[in-house]
């Protein structure tokens, strides 16, 4: 699943090839793709100005502009296997759940070969009250250290759960959260109450860390995740926990193992993040 380092790298290569482009038209091979419907979401967007893509939490956004007052945004919930891509003139997607077509010739083209991504189409002050958007928590670097520490709390849930509960932080998801975890020596199953606050400090500065080093890599390509250009990420060249159940660990040679916590695969080094509840 595409996570924040994914996301922010396809939205800082859609925005120059986007910006300041009209949407003529709303294609949708596949209906569902688009909500609130086909036509609604036509209406919502055609003859909009795209004037900013950003990124809140896994969602990639587009906002619009109607002759220069606010249009309206457009959500895009990449979930497992969605894609986003720019095509230059001349060039056709290949089995696109959606296409906008742009003034210039651009086509924006989302593809999802699982089909459970979906294109949110929103009117001018809309999306604030979508229900998925208001539950975000906050981004992870806009945190303070002490915010941090604060949000994690002190009950008996585990570290990993609450790192991928994305009203607790957006963003994070299995890959981050696995590699943030071995970077700060913690156990995915540690429950929050056992962390004291020196490690707790340890996990806020691993997890900037690791995401700020996944985005300079262009995030993390293991089986469909690409950039707006098509392009794979690097970062899984640098994994060192996760998918790396039997293997030695790169820090002291133990042989990695996994365990389940929130119904996710977790990686972790027995010697390095070792049990200290």
């Amino acid at each position: 699943m595409p996570e924040l380092p994914e996301v922010e790298t396809i939205a800082r290569t859609l925005a120059p090839e986007v910006l300041g482009r009209t949407i003529l038209s709303v294609c949708a091979p596949d209906p569902s793709a688009l909500l609130p419907g086909p036509e609604a979401f036509a209406a919502l967007a055609t003859g909009a100005v795209i004037r900013s893509v950003g990124r809140r939490g896994k969602l990639l956004l587009l906002a619009l502009d109607r002759n220069g007052r606010d249009g309206g945004d457009i959500a895009a919930h990449l979930r497992m296997t969605g894609r986003i891509v720019a095509y230059a003139p001349g060039q056709e997607p290949e089995r696109p759940r959606a296409v906008l077509d742009l003034s210039g010739g651009v086509r924006l083209c989302f593809a999802d070969v699982r089909r459970f991504g979906a294109m949110h189409a929103f009117g001018p002050g809309a999306m604030a009250a979508w229900p998925f958007y208001a539950s975000l928590g906050p981004e992870p670097f806009a945190l303070t250290e002490s915010a941090f520490q604060h949000r994690l709390g002190a009950g008996r849930a585990r570290i990993k759960a609450l790192l991928l509960d994305q009203t607790v932080l957006a963003g994070i998801g299995n890959i981050y959260a696995d590699e943030s975890l071995f970077r700060a020596g913690i156990r995915p199953d540690t429950p929050a109450c056992a962390l004291t606050p020196r490690r707790r400090t340890a996990l806020f500065a691993a997890i900037q860390a690791v995401l700020a080093q996944a985005i300079a890599e262009n995030g993390s390509s293991i089986r469909d995740y690409r950039d707006a250009h098509g392009d794979a990420g690097a970062f899984q060249n640098h994994f060192r926990a996760y998918g790396r159940a039997g293997q030695p660990c790169l820090d002291c040679g133990e042989p990695m193992r996994s365990m389940r916590v929130a119904g996710r695969t977790s990686t972790y080094c027995p010697h390095c993040q070792p049990d200290r509840r």
